[in-house]
């Protein structure tokens, strides 16, 4: 019997939230089991407010180097005597995990490190989109119901912001070391100043190092609120949910603006691939600039045909 379960998961915001179908389908079918996540510290209160687990460990991922903290790692693996690991992470790192228990002590472990219990044995596994692959990992382990994932636990306070009743989201950032995933700030304030002349407000959210992107944007198109810094991740749920509209591109945010519901159009170029990684919800478009293009090829035009029509499916 399976009381003790570990579910890894690292990565970034997208990651987390598109493990979030499957985070909920191994609680589902342990139900009774004692369930940890092993985590980076940014979710851990993510995960605590998702009700999926029992226990929260953040993950500090110690270089090579850190030899202390490897066997502190080490032990705590051991002595959590999980009967099953759900690797969801399946990189390099995660595998090495496996190989700090005791060959005899080795728990089931759903994942792709050699030698583990139940591998996902797809050769084309790294062509699928990241919740499909995860989805058959999970039936290779038996556990054959995953739901799409739902975020309606996540919610925050709007309060304060003092929006108005139509509103748009517009997600002008991203990883700072991916810049060339963004769409330029001269086309998002080209967009904005469409949808203001249609009568909806235009909010930006980022983190806080996009306060002068933010504020670019603003200066082409005065009237835009600039929230760079000011929103949490329940706090995005929440305008997610009351907003007209999102745009943005290829970054964390826009996953858990899609799983909310919100008509959503996501704009990628060359520099990702939105059939491993494109966000999923019930109203999302994906938007792409020319064939092997970069993303500053996507004219303004395109995006706000594709916000028109997303709209009206809505």
């Amino acid at each position: 019997m399976v009381s003790r379960v570990l579910v890894i998961k690292l990565g970034a915001l997208g990651d987390f939230i598109q493990a979030c179908g499957p985070f909920q389908a191994i609680r589902r079918y342990h139900t009774n089991a004692h369930i940890t996540l092993l985590t980076t510290s940014r979710f851990s209160s993510l995960a605590r407010n998702s009700g999926w687990f029992d226990e929260v460990w953040i993950d500090d991922q110690p270089s090579w180097y850190q030899f202390s903290d490897w066997l502190a790692l080490r032990r705590r693996l051991i002595e959590g005597r999980f009967n099953r690991v759900y690797d969801l992470q399946t990189s390099d790192r995660s595998g090495w995990y496996f190989r700090q228990f005791p060959r005899q002590e080795r728990p089931e472990w759903s994942g792709i490190v050699r030698g583990c219990s139940h591998p996902h044995v797809n050769s084309r596994r790294d062509c699928m989109h990241t919740i499909d692959r995860q989805t058959q990992q999970l039936h290779m382990a038996g556990i054959e119901k995953v739901s799409a994932t739902n975020l309606d636990w996540l919610d925050g306070d709007i309060t304060d912001f003092d929006l108005p009743a139509q509103f748009a989201l517009l997600v002008p950032g991203g990883a700072s070391g991916r810049k060339e995933k963004r769409w330029p700030s001269c086309c998002y304030a080209g967009l904005a100043q469409r949808l203001m002349g249609c009568g909806i407000e235009v909010c930006l959210i980022g983190d806080d190092s996009e306060g002068d992107l933010q504020h670019s944007i603003a200066l082409a198109a005065p009237g835009v609120v600039e929230l760079a810094g000011k929103t949490d991740f329940p706090q995005i749920a929440a305008l997610a949910r009351c907003s007209q509209v999102a745009v943005g591109n290829d970054t964390g945010p826009m996953h858990i603006i899609a799983s909310c519901g919100t008509p959503t159009v996501v704009l990628f170029g060359n520099a990702s691939n939105p059939t491993l990684c494109a966000p999923r919800g019930a109203k999302v478009s994906i938007v792409e600039g020319k064939p092997y293009g970069p993303i500053q090829s996507l004219p303004v035009i395109s995006v706000w045909e594709a916000v028109q029509t997303v709209r009206s499916v809505a």
